[in-house]
């Protein structure tokens, strides 16, 4: 592997950090949003991450059938999904949006879990930053090996 290629790597790591950062704090912004109707009601999103191998770059297959035994060379979020555990049903009948029997439904949102991911999100972002600077510090001293 290139030194080039840490760049790349590092690159891809912090965007996949970034759409991680950006789905937990949609699912903080609606941790509280209530509902009558358990259809409409928000739910927990989180991103699937996938692992990105020499090949799949190279040959600019998004596919994981053409996976060998190559070493992992990056990451890419493959999707994002809607948690499934259940919804918060709160007895409020003096809520604006209680139903008929006066239930309120909240998102399944557990934001102590939220902000934990927020916090590892944060930092794992943090470390692409610091993969970069390490990787251009090196190659500035590189240049600097002629002279």
């Amino acid at each position: 592997m290139s030194l080039n290629n840490v760049f790349d790597i590092a690159g891809m790591g912090m965007s996949a950090q970034s759409i991680r950062l950006n789905t937990t704090a949609s699912n903080l912004a609606n941790a509280q949003s209530a509902d009558s109707n358990t259809s409409q009601v928000y739910r927990a999103r989180h991103p699937v991450f996938e692992t990105m191998r020499t090949d799949m770059l190279n040959n600019n297959d998004m596919s994981m059938t053409s996976i060998t035994d190559d070493a992992a060379v990056g990451v890419r979020v493959s999707g994002i999904v809607e948690s499934d555990a259940p919804l918060v049903r709160k007895y409020e009948p003096n809520h604006l949006k209680a139903d008929k029997d006066g239930y309120v439904y909240y998102p399944n949102v557990n934001v102590v879990e939220e902000m934990a991911d927020m916090i590892s999100a944060s930092r794992s972002f943090q470390i692409n930053v610091e993969v970069m600077n390490s990787a251009k510090t090196m190659m500035q001293r590189v240049l600097t090996l002629g002279q």
